[in-house]
Parts: structure tokens; sequence; C-alpha cells
């Protein structure tokens, strides 16, 4: 019998294709402001270069649903990016939108519909006046920003009722006050598990995680990643390196939902034949690079070499995918044992 804390990854492995196919990075941000919490704020002049960079870089910005759907399907004939700004905060309406307008950048902002109109965030009359523009797209984000992946020890029912008060109480406030009904959910704190996972597949929406990543052919629509852009992860240096990243070749739908039998997880997932273990290389959060190991039948196994104490934290693991560029999978993991924010 294995260990419980092992999680296996037993993948669909996908033809790599000899063409060279692009795939959709989607940038995350909340605060875009020099007066705000660093660890959830990018710099104006941060942003600026940010935006810089897409230009400098000839990438399509594109709309997410329209981005995220095409890339699923089939790739993207040339890089893209989206946009994406959790949480509708005020600073977005003051300093962002302005900035992506002079460029013509479409936009997606998740709104948490209780958060409206208290000290920080948007109000109502802003919403509606952004998602009049040309571009701009307005989609979920839960009612209160609740961790919504199923508490230990909370029962079916009680889980199911709050379930639907925050995705589809969010939902109908947004439709009846915005006429909007985009089939998007950004997950609180980048949180989800199988169950909840499963009603947004029910409700026919994409679901937009924290995780690192770039969404392509691979991807599942209910955990598709998008790379944080604070402060301290989007700075120039490496987000080059991030704009122009593709998708790993493994199916992600059948990767764990993160929820940790044990502490530190294992995880594993096959290479395809033309990747090799050799050249791939993984880092947990706060714990810098780490060990892989080959365990048969084209498997590898990584591990973290301590446990953790935070509620959420990573795997990233990167391998060359040629033209200077690099395949990209990030492990979300969830411990429920430790506090909510």
């Amino acid at each position: 019998m294995m260990p419980r804390n092992i999680v296996f990854a037993f993948l669909t492995l996908a033809t790599l294709s000899t063409a060279v196919r692009a795939d959709l990075v989607v940038l995350q941000y909340h605060h875009v402001s020099d007066a705000t919490p660093p660890s959830t704020s990018t710099s104006e002049s941060l942003f600026e270069a940010q935006l810089n960079m897409l230009g400098d870089l000839e990438l399509e910005v594109v709309p997410l649903l329209e981005g995220t759907r095409q890339a699923l399907e089939q790739g993207t004939a040339r890089n893209s990016v989206a946009l994406t700004f959790d949480d509708a905060y005020e600073s977005v309406y003051t300093t962002a939108a302005p900035m992506l307008a002079d460029r013509g950048y479409p936009y997606t902002v998740f709104v948490n519909t209780d958060a409206v109109g208290r000290t920080g965030y948007m109000t109502w009359d802003q919403l509606e006046e952004l998602a009049s523009r040309e571009g701009v797209t307005l989609a979920n984000h839960s009612t209160d920003h609740g961790h919504l992946a199923r508490k230990p020890d909370e029962p079916e029912d009680q889980w199911q009722q709050r379930i639907e008060h925050s995705l589809d109480g969010a939902q109908k406030e947004l439709q009846q006050r915005l006429g909007i009904d985009t089939p998007m959910f950004a997950y609180p704190y980048g949180e989800f598990d199988s169950p909840l996972e499963d009603r947004l597949s029910d409700r026919g929406w994409l679901g937009y995680s924290q995780h690192s990543g770039p969404i392509g052919v691979y991807s599942s629509p209910t955990r598709l990643p998008r790379f944080p852009m604070a402060n301290a992860y989007g700075q120039l240096g490496s987000l080059e390196n991030k704009l122009l990243s593709r998708a790993f070749p493994v199916d992600a739908g059948n990767l764990p939902d993160g929820v940790i039998p044990g502490n530190p997880p294992i995880l594993e997932f096959p290479l395809p034949e033309k990747l090799s273990s050799g050249r791939l290389t993984c880092f947990a959060s706060g714990m810098g690079r780490i060990d892989i190991e080959t365990v048969g039948d084209g498997m590898v196994r990584v591990q973290a070499p301590e446990t953790f104490n935070s509620r959420r934290f990573r795997y990233n693991c990167t391998h060359p995918a040629g033209d200077g560029r690099f395949y990209w999978l990030s492990q979300p993991w969830l411990d429920l044992s430790q506090p909510e924010d």
C-alpha cells in the first residue's frame, strides 16, 4: 500500500505537436497603487512598465473569455495575454483603467459583490460605467470572498447551501444590477477542491485560481492558472519568461485538487517522451529548488524536504520548451487544518 501522503497525478499524455503553438498567459492583479498593502499591490510605475513590456514583446492582449476558450480548444496562433483584477478595488478604476484605455487593452474585473461601495472598493456606479466601456468584462468573485473549499467536518448540506449563496448570489446580483451573466469565476484566495470544481462545471463556468502558468490545450477549465503580478512576483527580470511560457504538456485535469492528505505532499506526474527529467526544475514555496526523483514508466516525483506551516503553497516546475521558452507547471496545495485568512 502506498503512503497516504502520496498524491498521484495519473495524467493523460498528449502527443507533442511538431508545430509551435502559443498559449494564453493570464496576469492577475489586485491593487494598482503605491499606497495599498505591498503583498497584494502593484506599484503604478511597475504596472506601467509591465504594460510597456507587453508592447515591446508584441504580445496580443485579448479578452479573457475569448482567449481562454481558444487556448483550451486549440491553443493560440500567436503569443497572447489577458489581464485580470480581483476584488474590484478603487485603484483599478482610478489608476489602472485610464492606463489600459490609453493602450486599448481589454481586461476583466472579478467582483466580490458584498464589498462593492465599501472604503477602497469601487461603487456600483463605477462598475456600471466600466462595464459600458469597450473591452471591459465584469465577472463573479463570490459574494463575501469566503473560503469555499469544504471545511473539515462541515456537513454536506451546510457546505452546499454556503456555496450556492456565494456563487449564485453574486451572479444574481451582477445580473440584476448590471445585466451581466459572464460564465467565469475567480476562486477567492485561489482555493478550490474537487467538489467546488464540480459546482462550477455544473454551471458551465470557467474557474480561475492563483497558481502560476499559462493556459493551453492541456489545461483544465475549472482550475485555470494565472500569474500573480503583485510587486514581489511581477518584477521585469522574470516577467518575460512568464509572458512567453507554454502550458506544461500533461493533462492538468488529472492533477490533484491540492487539498493535502499529508505534509509535505508528494506529487507524481509523467513526462512526455520529448522531455527529460534532467532538464526539469522544480521549486517549493519558501524552500527554493527541490529534488526530482524518477520512479519509472516515465513518471517523476517531487516532494518538499520539510513540512509547510502555511495554508497555501505551491510546487512550480519548468522545462525548456525551445526558442528560449519554458513549459510551466504549478501545483497549488491547500492545508485545511491551517486557519483561514
